[in-house]
């Protein structure tokens, strides 16, 4: 096993220390967020930052960059404030990929990218029809995180659409029924596999150690 130190990392090409640090947080979930700009102006962005904050209210966040160049799926949240969380299906990651590029402030990555907008009832914001599960979001807080720059966008859950049958009785949604992927680094994709599902933790059945 290789180990680097704070130095040697530090010391890292930029590219390369980028795609380590990226790549060590395992695999995180892939998403696309759909906006709208005053005028109108789609936009859709892929992020892998996006984490359960809590189930009551239902609120998810999400990680924006530092806002040292334009922002604008950041900019339509702070003006309109709703947006939608998308997951990516398995047939759309090349697509969901290329909205990484930096576009035109006027250009929609719908378009530019192959990608169907949808709306869902009279929710302002566009979804992703291809994808499988599509969250409405309502901005309730942005935190500034000044150590690097970047913010946290905080929403509120508005409305969930999913496919059916990836609902289990239980209550839980089984994500590998979806067939939708995750992200390491900044462009590998992983298919999402159920392993396991295990019953809530009693102290008294505790497994047996296996190494």
């Amino acid at each position: 096993m290789k180990l680097l130190q704070q130095e040697a990392i530090n010391q890292l090409p930029k590219r390369e220390r980028i795609k380590l640090i990226n790549a060590i947080t395992g695999i995180k979930p892939a998403n696309l967020i759909g906006t709208v700009d005053a005028e109108g102006q789609e936009n859709l962005a892929i992020i892998s930052s996006v984490v359960h904050l809590g189930s009551s209210p239902p609120l998810i966040g999400y990680i924006s960059r530092p806002q040292t160049v334009e922002r604008h799926t950041f900019a339509n949240i702070q003006s309109q404030g709703y947006y939608s969380i998308n997951h990516i299906p398995e047939k759309l990651t090349e697509q969901a990929h290329q909205t990484s590029g930096k576009y035109a402030q006027g250009v929609s990555e719908f378009e530019a990218c192959g990608i169907s907008p949808e709306y869902l009832g009279d929710f302002p914001a566009p979804f992703v029809a291809k994808s499988p599960l599509k969250i409405g979001m309502k901005l309730r807080e942005i935190l500034p995180i000044p150590i690097n720059g970047t913010v946290m966008i905080i929403g509120e859950v508005q409305q969930v659409a999913y496919q059916q049958e990836a609902m289990q009785q239980d209550g839980e949604l089984n994500l590998s029924t979806l067939q939708t992927v995750g992200i390491s680094g900044l462009n590998s994709y992983y298919r999402l596999e159920k392993l396991a599902q295990y019953p809530q933790v009693k102290l008294d059945e505790a497994p047996q150690n296996n190494s």
